[in-house]
Formats: C-alpha cells, sequence, structure tokens
C-alpha cells in the first residue's frame, strides 16, 4: 500500500485536502448554506487566491452528498474568448458544465441531457438550464466560479438569463433552485464593466436579482496559528508565536501570502529546526525579490486607470478627489485587495506597501550608481546624513527625467527618494515603509 503523501502549504490553485495544509472552508462562507437552503441568489467575491474555488467546491460536494441537491461548480474561465459573442459564450459555459457533471461521478439521472435544447442564441443558456432542471430528480444548484470572465454583451447576456428564469420560478418554471456567482469582483463592478451605470436602478437590470454580495474574508491571527499548527502537528517542526505573529503583522491573514511564507520556509529555505520571526522576515523578502506570480499580477494592475487613480495619492501622502465616480473606482481596488476594506485608506498589508514601491520606483533605481558600503558608518549604522546630500545630488542631475518617465506624476518624489534608498540598502538591510495618507509627506526614521 502506498504511504500518504506528505502535505505542504498551497500557493497555486484550489487546495486539496489530501494534499495540503488547510483551514475548513465552508466555516469561512457561514452565510452560504443559508442563502441556499432558502432558494436564493447570490455573490460571493474577494481577491484571487484567498480560497474561493476551495470553499464552493467543498459546499458543492456536501450539498451534493446529503441526496436531494445537484451542486456543481463550474469555471466561467474559457468563456473570456467568447468576448461580446454571447452565442459563442453559451456554448462554452454548457460545454463547461456538462464537463463538470461528468467529471463529478453522478448517476446518470443527475447529469445534464445530451444534447442541450437547440433554440434562438441569446435564450440558449436559460433553455438548457431550464430543461435540466425539468429532467433532474434533485434540486439544481449551480457556482459560477469565476464569473468575471464573461465580457460586456456577453455578461449582460447570461445574467439576463439567469434573472428571467429565476423570476418565472413561482409560476413552476423549472430552473435552478440557487445560484452563486463566484469572482473577484463584486456584482455593482460587473454593472459597470459591461457598461452600465452602478449609480442608476432598474427594477428590470439582470444585476437585480441578487440578494447578498459575500466578501470571503482573510484569516485572523487564530486560524494562522491553527494552519501553521497542522505542519507542527505531522512533522514535529514548530513555527515560534513571534514567527506566527510576524506573519499575521506582514499578511494582514491574507490567504495566499500565509501560505506563500510557510512554503518559503519550509520548502525552498529548507529551515529544519524552530521556525522564527527572522525567517519569517527572510521569507519576506525572499517572495518580494522573486516576483511570485500572486505579487507579479497585482503589481501589473497598478497602472489601470482606475487603480491609479486610487493608488497615487496613497503613495503620495495627499487626499483622493472625490467625485461621484470615485467609490466605484475604490470599491474594485478593495475588491482586488490591494486596500484595506474599511476607513482610513491605506495598503492593505506590509508585504503589498513593499511591492507596490518596489515596483512603482524600479525604473528610477536602475539610474541609482552610488555604492551601499559607502554609506555605512564605522560602528554599523547608516549614514543618513549622507544619505540626504547624496540624494540631493542625484535629484538635481536625473530627477527632471525620472519624474517625467515615472507614470505616478503626484508621487514622483516619494517613489524616486525611497528607489534610491532601497538601492542603497539592497543586500543589506530592510526598509520598513509607512504610507501616511494626507499627510503630504515623507517620513524616513534611522535605526
Amino acid at each position: 500500500m502506498r504511504p500518504p503523501r506528505a502535505k505542504s502549504f498551497s500557493t497555486a490553485g484550489p487546495c486539496d485536502p489530501q494534499r495540503h495544509y488547510m483551514l475548513p472552508p465552508t466555516p469561512r462562507i457561514p452565510q452560504a448554506r443559508a442563502l441556499i437552503d432558502m432558494d436564493r441568489y447570490f455573490v460571493l467575491h474577494a481577491p484571487r487566491q484567498t480560497g474561493k474555488t476551495t470553499a464552493l467546491r467543498t459546499l458543492a460536494s456536501e450539498l451534493t452528498a446529503e441526496g436531494d441537491t445537484a451542486a456543481l461548480m463550474f469555471s466561467c474561465e474559457r468563456a473570456k474568448a467568447a468576448g461580446d459573442d454571447y452565442a459563442a459564450a453559451e456554448s462554452l459555459l454548457l460545454d463547461s458544465i456538462r464537463e463538470a457533471a461528468t467529471r463529478s461521478g453522478w448517476p446518470k439521472k443527475l447529469l445534464p441531457p445530451d444534447p442541450w435544447p437547440q433554440v434562438t442564441p441569446g435564450s440558449r443558456f436559460g433553455a438548457a438550464l431550464s430543461e435540466w432542471c425539468r429532467r433532474c430528480p434533485h434540486r439544481v444548484v449551480l457556482f459560477f466560479d469565476e464569473i468575471d470572465a464573461l465580457q460586456g454583451t456577453s455578461m449582460v447576456s447570461i445574467l439576463s438569463q439567469l434573472r428571467d428564469g429565476h423570476n418565472a420560478r413561482p409560476e413552476g418554471h423549472p430552473f435552478p433552485a440557487s445560484v452563486v456567482l463566484c469572482g473577484l469582483r463584486n456584482v455593482r463592478d460587473y454593472k459597470l464593466t459591461s457598461g452600465g451605470d452602478p449609480r442608476q436602478s432598474n427594477p428590470a437590470s439582470p444585476f437585480n436579482i441578487i440578494t447578498k454580495s459575500m466578501r470571503l474574508g482573510d484569516f485572523t491571527a487564530d486560524q494562522i496559528t491553527e494552519l501553521y499548527g497542522q505542519h507542527t502537528q505531522a512533522t514535529g517542526q514548530e513555527f515560534t508565536k513571534d514567527a506566527v505573529d510576524r506573519a499575521f503583522e506582514l499578511t494582514q491573514g491574507q490567504p495566499w501570502l500565509v501560505n506563500a511564507l510557510a512554503h518559503e520556509i519550509t520548502i525552498r529555505m529548507g529551515v529544519t529546526g524552530a521556525i522564527t520571526a527572522g525567517q519569517v522576515e527572510d521569507a519576506k523578502e525572499r517572495l518580494i525579490r522573486a516576483r511570485a506570480t500572486h505579487l507579479d499580477s497585482l503589481a501589473a494592475r497598478l497602472h489601470e486607470p482606475r487603480v491609479k487613480r486610487v493608488m497615487e495619492p496613497v503613495v503620495a501622502g495627499s487626499l483622493p478627489d472625490i467625485d461621484p465616480t470615485f467609490s466605484d473606482d475604490l470599491s474594485y481596488v478593495r475588491d482586488l485587495g490591494l486596500v484595506k476594506q474599511k476607513p482610513p485608506l491605506r495598503v492593505a498589508n506590509p508585504i503589498y506597501r513593499e511591492v507596490i514601491l518596489r515596483v512603482l520606483g524600479d525604473p528610477s533605481e536602475q539610474y541609482v550608481q552610488a555604492d551601499p558600503r559607502s554609506f555605512v558608518l564605522p560602528d554599523g549604522r547608516f549614514d543618513l546624513a549622507r544619505l540626504l546630500e547624496e540624494f540631493v545630488v542625484f535629484w538635481r542631475e536625473h530627477g527632471e527625467v525620472l519624474i517625467q518617465q515615472e507614470g505616478y506624476h503626484e508621487a514622483a518624489c516619494q517613489i524616486i527618494l525611497m528607489a534610491y534608498l532601497h538601492r542603497l540598502v539592497n543586500g543589506g538591510g530592510y526598509l520598513d515603509r509607512e504610507y501616511a495618507a494626507g499627510t503630504k509627506r515623507l517620513d524616513v526614521l534611522r535605526v
């Protein structure tokens, strides 16, 4: 008999309880089961790699195992290629549903009809779901994972058909009992990106069937302790309390970051003894330098106009210009996970804070020719006075060119100074950066 595979911390794709340390998924979405039992349609959203797919996949399995529900999670991701071609989007989604149902191992009586009904494009998706529900002896519950993949007219068409079927249920029309739209963004942003105005109310809108919008939260400090404790129980390797506290401080519970730090320490760094706060700090630096995929994809968003509008004043230490559309942009940036969910406006965690300034400052850093070793005093401290003198010279020589190149013009001075400072301490120390929104200043602390 094959021995069980050693578990690890997941940093790519959904978690597998046989291969990964993981928290119980469904308690992270406690309201979902009650809403499904009430036959509601709702949204579950959260930033990428926070556990949405894992939670819904587990919930679908639990519901189906109870015997009176056929709960299926499927991905809308391939429909992204259809763009505004709603007929193609319908076909791609129906193919995804059939494949997911086939993989589930359900008995034939629960599977969708084969072939799907052939009706007019624009109503085919709703007709297909209706025919499936008419034949299926169990109530059908659908989880639309990666709903964000649908674009423009395709998004409007699919949601319109869901709304039409949803509203016909009281008349005995067969249709899914409950639908969960799962993605990165709140349904309000789907309306915006498909050409609608989220500020205008329209009772016939396909976006008005949603009874609740739930956000999958980050881990608490206790949950990080529980997750890391699973590794300790399996291997005997302890995460010290200081290490767990530092992991929470750096990540603020962002699930991918929590797992990535532990994976970096236990696998890539090969630490064998008790894990300390210093090793957590080293792992943080290694992740940032490696520009791990999660961090790189997040950083790529910084130059999107909606993101820049929110993030530039944060980096500059100023207050944003408020107009009727700012709240929508702020909601979008919160959905991405870049800033905290509640006021005041702050970057979500210290790791993101560091990544943002490093990414924005990288072009300027290439201009810095100063020798980092020459800024170390005899007693090992950093020569802050010399830094300021040398930076003035650097600014006079390169400042005008760098400001023109910097996309975040309002925050150019702060970004360039941080790039200069980072070049001088790189490899021999750490920078702890704090954005001070509304203060119009940048503080440098010598320690």
